[in-house]
């Protein structure tokens, strides 16, 4: 396991860039299986589960070629289509939960899909239900091998178009079944879908390919089928998930930081949410500008005066990703705030990591914990931690980066999956923080 070391109580200063988004990367790199003719994608961030994906591809027989930093080609014009039932995908495909997304090009456009059970984050469980029923609707056929732990779809006469109402509004699932959808006979309606920045520009990149696809950006989704797909050239978002990291970051070091190109306009209540903490950011053309919180930060109330909560909901409403972060800035808030994880039940396990540090926050169960803010009166303890996950470990990271004294974290594979090169650029910015194995 890789480890940070880092010396915290350091107040930081500059400019960030955002990576491009983790989330819409993977979704983006399966899309390139849609067609044989050449995909151009930029802003790719160099991250080890978007590696781990272009591997897969690689694998899988894509032309890959890599055009400058963050910028690749891609050419899925002769796929191994054997190497998807080998031994090697079933171990390289189960550790990346991503990778489930190979199943929708590959299904609709060749008829075939497989996967073995997938990886990724230990934060409870995380069904496949509404992939599968959705690819079962448009026709395929379904199978399990409970022993290997293997799922196929087959639709050897192809997928024809159908009306479904998704039982979850699944980002990934949505994503999945456009994807098989877009080369289906007739039409398809897809009600409660996902409709996150992520699946818009999923959405807009397809039809740039050729597709049809109209209610972008609306939980109804309705897919014309056509017989096949075009290349295209598309730029990745800029990843909202890692700008509420910096702005939590800032938040809690009493830091001066300048976060670059945004595209505020995909940033939904993210912005609205961390003023709910008391956090002041500017908007500065397509940046956010966070000032140096000297004086700390203050909760807000309801209206009527009860508790501040804050929880996940489908887009537009905040992202679950954001939680943990919220969680650890509010543990210097001035006030009292309820988190409230809907989602994962067991994203919130982390808790007892900032509880050693001095947090005060009361575990409610596994989706609820209250939080109640230092207000900067008692600073956090360094301590020696573990990464569970991409969020806790970026959120442990924040603390400790505030903390009194030098923190251990260790198992930061998992921060690295989710985020670039992080202990450099926070190093660029001031921060003392090592890798050390």
């Amino acid at each position: 396991m890789g480890t940070f070391q880092i010396e915290g109580g350091h107040s930081l200063r500059g400019e960030i860039n955002p990576q491009g988004a983790k989330n819409e990367a993977l979704q983006i790199l399966c899309a390139v299986l849609l067609t044989p003719e050449k995909v151009t994608i930029h802003n790719i961030p160099d991250i080890l589960d978007v590696n781990k994906l272009i591997h897969l591809l690689k694998q899988l027989g894509v032309k890959i070629e890599k055009l400058g930093k963050g910028s690749y080609s891609f050419q899925s014009d002769g796929l191994d289509l054997e190497y998807l039932k080998s031994e090697k995908f079933k171990e390289e495909g189960s550790g990346l939960r991503g990778s489930i997304m190979i199943v929708g090009p590959m299904l609709g456009r060749f008829g075939t899909g497989y996967i073995p059970r997938p990886g990724g984050d230990k934060i409870g469980r995380r069904r496949l239900d509404t992939h599968f029923e959705g690819f079962i609707n448009l026709g395929a056929d379904f199978r399990y091998n409970k022993e290997e732990r293997f799922y196929g779809v087959e639709a050897p006469n192809g997928l024809t178009g159908t009306y479904m109402l998704l039982e979850e509004a699944s980002v990934t699932g949505t994503a999945n079944i456009v994807m098989a959808a877009v080369l289906a006979k007739g039409k398809t309606t897809i009600y409660n879908a996902a409709c996150e920045p992520y699946l818009q520009q999923l959405c807009e990149m397809l039809n740039r390919m050729g597709a049809k696809i109209s209610g972008v950006g609306s939980n109804l989704l309705e897919i014309e089928g056509v017989e096949s797909l075009g290349g295209c050239t598309h730029t990745v978002l800029p990843d909202m998930i890692e700008i509420g990291s910096w702005i939590g970051l800032a938040a809690m070091t009493k830091s001066e930081i300048t976060i670059k190109n945004v595209s505020w306009e995909h940033l939904g209540v993210i912005p609205s949410t961390f003023r709910k903490l008391g956090i002041q950011l500017e908007r500065r053309g397509d940046d956010i500008y966070i000032p140096a919180h000297k004086d700390g930060y203050e909760v807000q109330s309801f209206i009527d005066g009860s508790i501040m909560s804050i929880s996940d909901a489908p887009w537009p409403g905040f992202t679950p990703d954001l939680l943990s972060i919220m969680l650890v800035v509010a543990t210097q808030a001035k006030g009292d705030v309820l988190i409230h994880q809907k989602m994962f039940e067991s994203r919130l396990f982390f808790v007892d990591k900032l509880i050693d540090m001095g947090a005060k926050i009361i575990l409610c169960d596994p989706h609820r914990a209250t939080v109640i803010g230092h207000d900067f009166k008692s600073q956090l303890k360094a301590t020696t931690m573990v990464s569970p996950d991409i969020r806790a470990g970026i959120s442990l990271l924040i603390a400790a980066l505030s903390a009194k004294g030098t923190s251990v974290i260790h198992n930061i594979e998992q921060i690295d999956r989710g985020y670039e090169n992080i202990d450099e650029r926070l190093r660029a910015i001031g921060a003392k923080i090592e890798r050390v194995a």
